[in-house]
């Protein structure tokens, strides 16, 4: 197991700040163009377990791999209050994105929130190793939070750690008989454009099934930090095209290679491409294409 850096609090009040934030999120309202310099150290990479006066409490969950049981948490204030009225987005109060410290292990569930704001999953850990469990919400009182909020901690699963090599990039992937073609390039601190070309059997796939309100979702995690992006694609089920095109603007927290997941529906069943995307560093907040802070569960 790779040695893991450690990462201070990073505020998640972008949006706030400049009034829109990049990558993460639906795109909203017409955005002015050009670039304006950037500080860096505003960019959300939803690596702590507080901010924007929220908190993550410590994860309930079994702590051996095959052991069936429950993983749980609290989303507190500051003061230690549970919190228990969030914005539904994307069919969902709560997104949780759980991956191992590699990325071979990931991923998406959606929790119930209990009236003592206590979210539970059923859950198995299928291998040991270090884990990283975000939850990714909007409280309903924007006064708390202008928008999104990503918190995360770590949980360790006992035994030994089994440890995978990031492939290298490669801009097509195969899965369940699907092959999904990805172009586009990935920049920090800026939005660009990531493509997805959908096919089977030689043939575009052009119907599409919503799957949580969208045609489609994109995590990307750094593979040292685990730093997190999340986005959904640009325009609206029933106003695009299901396919076989789904584009995102989105840009990168940090710097590095991420493990990209996108997942799509189709079938009757959800399937997950993984792609392994660099991430170009710049300086540069540019605008264009703007996005709202957090994932844009919208």
């Amino acid at each position: 197991m790779r040695n893991r850096l450690r990462f201070a609090a990073v505020g998640v009040g972008l949006a706030a700040l400049l009034g829109a934030a990049l990558g993460i999120g639906a795109l909203v309202g017409e955005p002015e163009r050009g670039a304006v310099a950037f500080d860096a150290s505003y960019w959300p990479t939803g690596l702590s377990e507080e901010a924007s006066a929220f908190r993550m409490s410590e994860i309930s969950a079994p702590d051996v791999p095959g052991r069936a049981g429950t993983l749980s948490f609290r989303i507190t204030g500051v003061d230690g209050a549970p919190c228990t009225d969030f914005e539904i987005r994307h069919e969902k109060p709560l997104h949780l994105i759980v991956a191992r410290s590699d990325t071979a292990e990931f991923r998406h569930a959606h929790p119930q929130m209990a009236a003592d704001g206590t979210w539970t999953v059923d859950w198995t850990w299928a291998s040991p190793g270090v884990y990283r469990v975000f939850a990714d919400f909007a409280p309903a009182d924007k006064a708390l939070a202008f928008d999104g909020v990503v918190l995360s901690r770590e949980f360790t699963v006992e035994g030994p750690a089994p440890s995978r090599p990031l492939p290298p990039p490669a801009d097509v992937a195969t899965v369940d008989g699907y092959e999904v073609r990805l172009a586009g390039a990935l920049a920090t601190h800026k939005a660009d454009e990531l493509r997805f070309t959908i096919t089977r059997d030689g043939r575009p796939v052009t119907d599409l099934e919503p799957y949580l309100g969208a045609y489609a979702h994109l995590v990307g995690l750094e593979e040292e930090t685990l730093a997190y992006m999340h986005a959904h694609p640009t325009g609206e089920v029933g106003s695009t095209l299901a396919g076989p095109d789904v584009a995102f603007s989105v840009g990168a927290p940090a710097s590095g290679e991420y493990r990209v997941f996108l997942e799509f529906a189709h079938g009757g069943s959800v399937h997950r491409a993984e792609f392994t995307v660099p991430a170009a560093s710049t300086t540069e907040f540019a605008p264009d294409g703007a996005h709202e802070h957090g994932d844009g569960h919208r």
